[in-house]
């Protein structure tokens, strides 16, 4: 079946910096692709990450490896095959907690794998040890036993039990010779493989100093876009505020052109008035003439005026003076009249008696 990938997600790739051991390298200028692949004959686990045509991550898993969380949206783990410390970067929480979980469940099932293939051999190592002990103890009994029929009864099953051991052992060998030649061919092809990253370093390293280049190219760049940004922003507050300017300014000059036709209706009406103004100071004139004649008039209505007021107030004079008399006429025609009922009364008392 060969290499199978288990799980799939996508991160920013860095590497750790080989002379600090502190700063972060970015192996990729973008998210790539990052992937479990699960090897059945090998009965092992890798994380492999290609850049177009370049592999940034060739990385084993093994039971001894941990991966660490140093961020909400970073993690990291160290591989002592590569001599580097991988990290990735996800764009959500939800994708780093992913790959961690999946990263634990890889390295749970090479620890297991681990622990199986160390049975195995353990296995195969005390069968050899057992059939190694059986066969001198047969051969032992053989020579002790005397007679021949019982000779050929003891050797016939030890020779039958040493050629099965033998036949398991060959193909044993064969099968470490076969396990040899492969580990022989992956070593090659891992070698391969890190002369690969370690050109793919080397590039890297070279790409990370253009970069650095061309960040700082790009700093004084935008540097200088910002200062041009903030020349022109003021430059459009300026004309902003020249606009604003201009537009109060029209403003007054129509209110000013408004004011001024107005005046100019005010002027041509006092023209037409200048026109009418002889005629009015002839009327102006009469009134004049026609004013003083009143105030003549007036002046000796005034002079009656006060002529009849003496008189009236001598009048009121004399009314008091008439009514002082006249009250005193009433008080002493009262008195008449009392006395006049008194006689009256006292002739009507006189009558009753006679």
């Amino acid at each position: 079946m060969g290499e199978q990938p288990i799980f799939t997600t996508r991160a920013h790739v860095f590497q750790i910096d080989p002379t600090t051991k502190k700063n972060w390298v970015p192996a990729s200028k973008q998210a790539v692709t990052v992937s479990y692949f699960y090897d059945s004959t090998r009965n092992s686990y890798r994380i492999i990450s290609v850049d177009g045509s370049k592999v940034i991550i060739n990385s084993t898993i093994t039971p001894n490896m941990t991966f660490t969380k140093t961020s909400q949206k970073f993690g990291q783990w160290a591989d002592s095959r590569a001599n580097t410390v991988f990290g990735l970067g996800f764009a959500s929480e939800q994708q780093l907690a992913k790959f961690a979980e999946k990263f634990q469940e890889v390295k749970e099932a090479a620890k297991l794998a681990r622990d199986k293939s160390q049975e195995k051999m353990e296995t195969s190592s005390n069968h050899s040890q057992e059939s190694g002990r059986e066969t001198p103890s047969s051969t032992q009994a053989s020579s002790i036993n005397g007679t021949d029929d019982e000779k050929i009864s003891h050797v016939g099953p030890a020779d039958a039990l040493l050629k099965s051991e033998n036949d398991r052992l060959k193909s044993a060998v064969e099968q470490s010779n076969t396990n040899a030649k492969k580990w022989e061919t992956e070593l090659q092809t891992l070698r391969e493989s890190n002369a690969r990253l370690v050109e793919a370093l080397k590039e890297s390293t070279t790409n990370v100093e253009t970069w650095k280049k061309q960040l700082a190219t790009c700093k004084e760049e935008g540097d200088q876009l910002r200062d041009k940004i903030t020349e022109l922003e003021l430059q459009c507050e300026e004309v902003n505020q020249e606009k604003e300017r201009n537009a109060q300014l029209t403003e007054r000059v129509q209110e000013l052109e408004s004011e001024l036709q107005e005046k100019e209706q005010e002027l041509e009406n006092l023209r037409k008035q200048a026109e009418i103004i002889p005629q009015l100071m002839e009327e102006c004139e009469n009134i004049t003439q026609k004013l003083q004649a009143a105030e003549m008039k007036n002046k000796d209505l005034e002079d009656r005026i006060e002529m009849l007021q003496a008189d009236i107030d001598d009048s009121n004079h004399k009314q008091g003076h008439l009514k002082i008399e006249l009250k005193k006429f009433m008080d002493v025609l009262d008195g008449k009249i009392d006395e006049l009922h008194e006689f009256r009364q006292g002739l009507s008392k006189l009558g009753a008696d006679n």
